[in-house]
């Protein structure tokens, strides 16, 4: 069969598509991945030296990854950070899949308006939730504790959880729950050993979105945060506006390495969770 011939203003046109998701590629992802270089910089300069730009090894070094672990000036904000986010992320997983579970229950009034309210704090300026936080939980005694900042980052992550689980209920096929209590399992029973291991990839993206969104939050640890609060943005702040030093590249590194994991992993949960991608894997 003879080739399809192909015109020359076809060819522009995809030439200009493809040099079009180029510049924009760049456009986006080069303010960010500038950093990566820079972080391990021997110099202590934000900016790139002459033998970095002959990529000269001695113009290199690892020197600010290891001050990363100097002393407790990096290491306790780590600590916390993974500790309120962990925690948040468990608190987040927890409401937001019952919060899911009940929204795609048939028999459930006012749907729409309360999965409107669940994502709202999504869409709800994150200074206006910070003021309105550090108000409501420091009248409960809350503020400037690990737990208050807990839950205050389960609010802003139990969305995201509300609407990956929903996306995979959307896809459920409910005879199954009817199959097995037809066959003796009680709601738990079912809901542990059917339901929840054909939703466990919705609810898995869900939990890493939340955590990533508590791990990468500045803005409510500014208002509710105390000196034992302090977590890796809050002292990545402090140290831009006292000290600024090039740690902070080396710590941006560590969480767009973090961040490219999380997504990979949402992605292999997501064509997982396809139709037939248990099969394709």
């Amino acid at each position: 069969m003879a080739a399809t011939a192909v015109s020359p203003g076809y060819r522009v046109a995809r030439w200009g598509y493809l040099a079009f998701c180029v510049a924009a590629f760049v456009f986006l992802i080069a303010p960010i991945l500038v950093l990566v270089p820079l972080s391990f910089n021997a110099e202590p300069y934000f900016t790139f030296t002459e033998g970095m730009l002959r990529f000269d090894p001695e113009a290199y070094s690892l020197r600010w990854y290891r001050s990363m672990f100097d002393g407790d000036e990096w290491t306790r904000p780590l600590a916390n950070s993974l500790i309120i986010g962990i925690s948040a992320t468990v608190v987040a997983t927890v409401l937001g899949a019952a919060a899911a579970l009940g929204l795609a229950h048939p028999a459930m009034p006012g749907r729409k308006i309360v999965t409107a309210l669940l994502i709202s704090p999504m869409i709800t300026p994150v200074i206006i939730a910070g003021v309105g936080m550090f108000f409501f939980y420091s009248n409960l005694g809350l503020a400037q504790t690990h737990i208050g900042i807990i839950l205050a980052h389960a609010v802003f992550g139990a969305p995201f959880v509300v609407i990956t689980v929903s996306a995979t209920l959307a896809g459920f096929d409910w005879t199954v729950m009817r199959a097995a209590a037809n066959l003796g399992a009680n709601p738990l029973v079912a809901f542990r050993r059917v339901q929840l291991p054909l939703i466990l990839p919705g609810v898995i993206s869900g939990s890493l979105f939340a955590f990533a969104a508590s791990f990468d939050e500045l803005v409510i640890v500014l208002f509710m945060g105390g000196l034992e609060q302090r977590t890796l943005p809050r002292q990545m702040w402090s140290g831009i506006r006292e000290e600024i030093s090039p740690t902070i590249l080396a710590v941006a590194t560590f969480l767009i390495v973090f961040a490219l994991l999380a997504l990979s992993t949402v992605e292999w949960l997501r064509r997982r969770g396809a139709p037939g991608g248990q099969r394709a894997g």
